[in-house]
């Protein structure tokens, strides 16, 4: 078909949504290393993870066989409500950069939590109504994720404390506040009202907080109170299937229009956003059916997947929670308050570290005032104001696109806007306001945070 064919926005109808999650694991050679009790280290059973997990998430955790699992018919009638989600064409920020390359993104944006998150957060809720239980726990940085549970919260009448990590809490106040418009309890954290956030505050006094911290919390709050569970917006196997309609939506308007991405590009914290954009075309890489070039972007004051250590460690701050193999900068390590976005976790993914590993995805790790730029440069031409997070994956994307005005190849990019930035203001009146500054680790702060890892 004719490039000229193509729309700016190409939809999906809605009995083409995805009807099944698709679990890259299966198409894995080499599996993600298992989560381990850090008192044995030995594999997690079904039955420890039940203990902090709804027992179907933990089915859904530990399936690495399976390639394909049904979506809750409940659970689509609500993705019906902002999916199928747009796949644009940026025919605009193309003719700005002037090059041959073809641009697309994959919007989530259109929802009131503004972000990704809500594809597993309404998961999630759903596995624990269905369970009986009374509420769930949780932590969040930027609030995207929170944002998101309390929404799905609300929709099945569950009980939802959040843990937002300090600075996040202090900088984003609105998105605190639609968390609570929707019913969910906010805590900054580290708190007082944990032991291990006592803990923590105790060790590092006047602290801005981590996503490790808040995990530590938000686990202590729902391993310690009747009917509740803890649940993760990203990172986990979990969540990266959720996510995977993402993935499949876009490679099914791809496929509608007979195109093929070159690279697929996507920010990366703990891996969700990542994880189920490149899921599907990864599967066709695995199942040697077609080739991509995967690009994770990560912030430079928090780079897990290109200055980490591929290692088993903590998941968490306060190490109450399993130990994961992934890349990872050390559980203690806490990332700068300057930074803006909310890719602060201390590792990633088990399954995106393994395939990294494998050399299947390239990772590159960018300043946060290029990110800020390129986030600019997209609004004033595309008519969206990216949030930070998703800004990462557009600074590469731009990158790449002018790398191809040099070489003169006509690559097609395609990456995952995650989310709206009308929440980020604070960092955008930084950028503006030219007060905005980079902040790189130093070797030897990576090294502080490496002494911490756990030894067998």
């Amino acid at each position: 078909m004719s490039q000229k064919e193509i729309p700016y926005k190409i939809y999906l109808e809605e009995q083409e949504m995805p009807k099944q999650w698709y679990n890259v694991r299966a198409d894995m050679t080499n599996k993600p290393a298992p989560l381990l009790n850090p008192a044995t280290w030995q594999p997690m059973t079904a039955q420890e993870l039940g203990k902090v997990f709804c027992d179907e998430l933990v089915k859904q955790e530990l399936d690495d066989q399976n390639p394909y699992i049904d979506i809750p018919v409940e659970i689509r009638n609500f993705y019906k409500m902002y999916r199928p989600s747009p796949l644009v064409r940026a025919y605009c920020l193309e003719k700005k950069l002037q090059t041959p390359a073809k641009i697309y993104y994959k919007f989530e944006g259109n929802n009131t939590s503004g972000s990704h998150k809500l594809n597993s957060a309404i998961a999630q809720a759903y596995y624990a109504k269905k369970q009986g239980l009374a509420g769930v726990t949780t932590e969040t940085g930027a609030g995207q994720w929170g944002t998101a549970l309390s929404m799905a919260c609300a929709y099945f009448e569950l009980d939802c404390k959040v843990y937002m990590v300090k600075v996040s809490y202090e900088q984003k106040p609105f998105r605190r506040e639609v968390m609570r418009t929707y019913g969910a309890s906010v805590t900054p954290s580290p708190s007082e009202t944990t032991a291990v956030g006592r803990k923590i505050l105790e060790e590092h006094p006047g602290t801005t907080g981590s996503l490790g911290c808040a995990i530590s919390e938000a686990v202590e709050a729902a391993t310690s109170t009747e009917g509740y569970r803890y649940v993760l917006g990203s990172v986990l196997n979990q969540v990266l299937l959720h996510q995977s309609v993402i993935g499949l939506e876009t490679k099914a308007a791809l496929d509608k229009y007979e195109i093929v991405p070159d690279i697929v590009i996507g920010c990366a914290g703990g891996g969700s956003n990542l994880g189920g954009l490149i899921s599907p075309f990864m599967g066709e890489k695995l199942r040697g059916e077609r080739d991509y070039k995967f690009i994770a972007v990560e912030p430079a004051s928090c780079p897990s997947l290109t200055r980490g250590r591929y290692v088993y460690d903590f998941c968490d701050t306060g190490r109450v929670c399993p130990l994961a193999k992934m890349y990872t900068l050390g559980s203690g390590f806490i990332p700068s308050a300057n930074h803006a976005g909310g890719l602060r976790y201390h590792g990633m993914s088990s399954t995106l570290s393994q395939l990294y590993a494998d050399g299947l995805m390239e990772a590159r790790s960018v300043e946060q005032t290029a990110v800020f730029e390129a986030a600019q440069q997209f609004a004033k031409v595309e008519g969206i104001l990216p949030a930070p997070e998703s800004a990462h994956a557009i600074r590469v994307a731009i990158d790449e696109a002018i790398k191809c005005k040099e070489t003169g190849e006509e690559k097609t990019i395609v990456f995952g806007l995650t989310g709206t930035g009308y929440f980020d203001m604070k960092a955008y009146e930084r950028f503006n306001n030219k007060e905005m500054v980079d902040y790189i680790p130093t070797d030897a702060d990576l090294e502080a945070g490496f002494a911490g890892l756990p030894q067998k």
